[in-house]
């Protein structure tokens, strides 16, 4: 049974909303996890829910990036309170104080946590102010090489927050199988995404020289080593060798553009690959896109995929973490193993040599992700979750 909140209730002598802080060490950068805490933050509903954003790494050294700036938009056209706790690197603990005097001080009756670093803090510091109910959220469990990360998952965090969220089946089976967390504590809650803005009309592929109807294979995200471009590059490779007019679209930038831009021009793939960086018009983009990719070696429930289905695109995935959760294979696109170029290839001509097969199958992932992975569902859902604990809480001391 959940607490009526028009009626004066445990967390006071009067009535009020349920006032939630959300943690998470970076604002306005490109990464998924840090776009759906901010997603979760902003559509709580406000009758019922104060928000607060809490972001570690804020305010920043420099002027905002236009990312960064679109944020704190969001936030301000949302009523939602932005709380910087200006932590300049990972020797500044001291800082951590202000959060401890802000969550007293307010009297938060929510913590939610969002990826390593701030579970690890979230869940000792929100212990430490006595929050009622403090959650972790994993977003893409890598851990098998990094003992010490598993020994706090599992000691401080697990023990610690009321329930440790994993975004993927497979996330919550590695901290229950590998990291030996007792399954009661773990919950698998899967991510969701904001329907796509509608596409402005732009010709994406006649800006960029592509005759129409040649075959046109797309990535969208930062260009980091766990996306795994390189394979992409080298099943591109491969493909040519059948279907010498295709193209492929990498969008997005990061630390690994320059090795990848050096790969291409090894494999003599200048006229196959562009690079194209990063993007603001993303839904144009995807409408160039005859299929989407996602060749990473570990994933969560990448945000990327869910925009893809959104906009009816056949996916080709690898077969980790969460993607078995969102793709499956033959109806919403292929999946492949990690790490292997040839298969890659393989699928992708597949997918090129049915075209209407495909179609079918984005038709079929866009149904799938508007019931399945929405924004909307996923903040129902933290909400009752929120607003179970907080009345499990009471029941224990009442």
């Amino acid at each position: 049974m959940l607490p009526d909140m028009d009626r004066p209730s445990s967390f006071g002598p009067h009535p009020r909303r349920v006032r939630v802080l959300t943690l998470i060490d970076f604002i306005g950068t490109h990464g998924g996890a840090e776009g759906l805490a901010l997603s979760v933050a902003t559509r709580l509903d406000p009758a019922r829910f104060e928000s607060t954003l809490c972001v570690s790494r804020w305010p920043l050294s420099g002027p905002p990036s236009a990312v960064a700036g679109a944020a704190l938009e969001q936030l301000s056209a949302s009523g939602v309170r932005l709380f910087g706790l200006r932590r300049r690197g990972k020797l500044d603990v001291w800082v951590w104080a202000r959060l401890v005097r802000h969550l007293r001080r307010e009297r938060i009756d929510v913590l939610h946590a969002h990826k390593f670093g701030a579970n690890v803090w979230g869940t000792l510091l929100g212990r430490l102010a006595r929050v009622p109910v403090v959650l972790a959220h994993e977003h893409t469990w890598s851990f098998e090489g990094k003992p010490l990360r598993r020994f706090l998952d599992r000691e401080v965090v697990a023990r610690g927050a009321d329930r440790f969220i994993a975004v993927s089946r497979e996330d919550q089976r590695r901290m229950i199988e590998i990291e030996h967390i007792d399954p009661r504590r773990t919950l698998f809650i899967p991510n969701g995404v904001h329907s796509l803005p509608a596409p402005s009309g732009r010709d994406v592929r006649a800006e960029l020289g592509i005759r129409p109807g040649a075959a046109v294979i797309g990535v969208v995200g930062v260009l980091r080593s766990q996306k795994a471009h390189h394979v992409l590059l080298r099943a591109a490779a491969l493909l040519v060798e059948s279907w010498p007019e295709v193209h492929v679209l990498i969008v997005g930038d990061g630390p690994e553009r320059a090795s990848l831009e050096r790969l291409t021009a090894e494999l003599g793939l200048q006229d196959t690959v562009r690079f194209l960086g990063s993007r603001t018009d993303v839904p144009d983009v995807l409408c160039a896109l005859d299929i989407a990719v996602c060749c990473s070696d570990f994933e969560g429930s990448p945000l990327a995929v869910m925009e893809y289905m959104d906009a009816a695109l056949p996916v080709v995935a690898t077969e980790v973490g969460g993607l078995p959760d969102l793709i499956e294979p033959g109806v919403h696109g292929l999946l492949v193993p990690p790490s292997d170029p040839a298969a890659l290839a393989e699928a992708l001509a597949t997918l090129l040599g049915d075209p209407h097969g495909a179609r079918a199958m984005g038709e079929r992932g866009r149904q799938r992700r508007r019931a399945e992975f929405d924004i909307d569902v996923l903040v129902r859902r933290l909400e009752h979750l929120y607003l179970e604990l907080l009345a499990e809480r009471a029941r224990k001391h009442a």
